[in-house]
């Protein structure tokens, strides 16, 4: 087991993996920027270095910076933690050949399933089922305009390489196709300087759901069941859960075992996540792969009894699995809610300042992963995320019921939180009857827009000044990495610049 391991991340993701490192006599090293010189990671680490100014590019994505760091410091291993580096083809190449660990999957496996058509391409030989589309890019109006004929509108034009929403375009009527081909190659350019896209079906009011997957260097492969994750905002999982309202044991079968299949044939170790659709009939569909640790991890933790993060830290240490698929048992129902820094009652605008007073939740079922204290501050520069609140039941209905009293209980002044949000989810009486989609949030709650906000001079003033400090950014931080040609995402590769996930 390793002595010593450097975590490439922050917030509540790098509390957690120091807290299993502690628990496993693992000594830690923390990294942080100027403005997160008191930020509890840094705490709660055994050693912490800074890494750079505010900025993620200059700080948390100095990949020359981390792995110095990372060697002077004689740590054995580097954990990525999820953002920023974490599926970073280059990055994990370049930690592998300073003789340094990544706790994660090797370079290859990172890179096949980043390219979503190369992961498409590997799931349908292996009998993976995936959404009817497109094997290849599309290299022209027409054959764009033959793909739509074949697979039927409506369609859903992808970035090959990207992510969170970008380069994607719904198609219904054939007209709209080339101005929308045209549209989305141009944003995937802008985003992740990579304009390739490709055309797969557009499943209307699918599920999200995800199987978890753990691999060893010895060919060992099990699934741990699945997460439903189809409550989202603007393509961003905002509440999970497992087990899934709409998955029976035959289907949870089925699904842990093209999981795996694909896990194979990816040749991927470590934990990891094979992405579904599931279409009104029942049918799933592989949607992508994340090749990390999840942000929804813990509800599967929650229900199953393993601690990921630390059989990350076996597997990547060479151990063998502790478990074997027989060994997999489900108990009861867990429920996260991600508790962001935005306003719900202002369009959800980025909210930042102090946290002036702090008290978390508790009682049977509850667990709350955070990096916040009284006098943390809360930054426009990062992830919006800062903190996880979990309910665990014996049934569906009772891990409702306490996620609401938690809720009630849950008390952060200083910045907004979408707390209330979360409150307004949990009563709703579909969702409480688990008839969920990924449209759910738009459908139920979308209505209350811009006409509901008393002020909106005031607020398009504050989305405006939003805009521009991020535009800011874009032109005038440039990320500190080494050089390369690859034509992979950089939203992959730069950790989405700004460390947004």
């Amino acid at each position: 087991m390793f002595k010593k391991v450097l975590i490439a991340n922050r917030g509540e993701i790098a509390v957690r993996i120091i807290r299993a490192c502690r628990e496993m006599g693992i000594k830690t090293v923390a990294i942080f920027s100027d403005i997160d010189r008191k930020a509890l990671h840094v705490r709660l680490a055994d050693e912490a270095y800074p890494v750079g100014p505010a900025q993620a590019a200059q700080s948390y994505l100095n990949m020359e910076k981390i792995i110095e760091l990372a060697k002077n410091s004689r740590a054995e291993a580097i954990h990525p933690g999820y953002g920023f580096f974490a599926e970073n083809y280059e990055f994990v190449k370049r930690v592998e050949s300073e003789g340094l660990v990544f706790i994660g999957p090797p370079a290859e496996a990172v890179k096949l399933l980043g390219d979503k058509v190369a992961a498409r391409k590997t799931m349908k030989g292996s009998g993976v089922p995936i959404v009817p589309g497109t094997e290849m890019e599309i290299g022209s109006d027409e054959q764009g305009a033959s793909i739509a004929d074949e697979v039927g509108l409506p369609v859903l034009i992808k970035a090959v390489g990207g992510g969170g929403g970008k380069g994607m375009r719904i198609v219904r009527e054939k007209s709209e196709l080339k101005s929308a081909l045209r549209a989305a190659s141009s944003e995937a350019k802008s985003a992740f300087a990579d304009p390739r896209i490709y055309i797969e079906k557009y499943l209307e009011r699918p599920r999200h759901v995800e199987i978890q997957i753990l691999a060893d260097k010895f060919g060992n492969v099990i699934h741990l069941g699945e997460r439903e994750c189809s409550i989202q905002r603007r393509h961003q999982k905002v509440v999970e859960e497992s087990p899934s309202p709409v998955v029976d044991e035959k289907m949870r079968k089925a699904m842990g075992e093209a999981a795996v299949t694909a896990t194979k044939a990816a040749g991927y170790v470590n934990a990891g996540t094979i992405e579904f659709l599931v279409d009104s009939d029942r049918n799933f569909y592989f949607l992508e792969s994340n090749t990390r640790l999840q942000v929804e991890h813990p509800v599967t933790e929650m229900v199953t009894g393993i601690d990921l993060a630390k059989e990350q830290l076996r597997i990547a240490s060479g151990m063998k699995l502790s478990y074997k698929q027989e060994d997999i048992k489900w108990r009861g129902s867990a429920i996260e809610c991600r508790i962001y820094a935005e306003d719900p009652e202002n369009n959800f605008l980025p909210s930042t300042g102090v946290v002036h007073s702090y008290w978390e939740p508790s009682g049977p079922g509850i667990r709350v992963d955070s990096g916040l204290y009284e006098g943390a501050e809360v930054s426009l520069f990062y992830d919006p995320l800062i903190s996880k609140l979990l309910a665990w039941g014996k049934d569906r209905e009772e891990a409702i019921l306490r996620m609401k009293r938690a809720l009630s209980e849950y008390h952060i002044s200083g910045v907004a939180t979408t707390i209330p949000f979360h409150l307004k989810v949990m009563e709703n009486q579909k969702f409480q009857k688990g008839n969920i989609h990924t449209h759910f949030i738009e459908e139920e709650f979308e209505k209350e827009k811009l006409s509901e906000v008393e002020d909106k001079d005031e607020l398009l003033k504050a989305v405006a000044v939003f805009s521009a400090l991020l535009d800011y950014q874009k032109k005038n931080v440039k990320p500190v990495l080494s050089k390369t040609k690859s034509k992979e995402s950089p939203w992959k590769i730069e950790g989405r610049k700004m460390g947004l996930r």
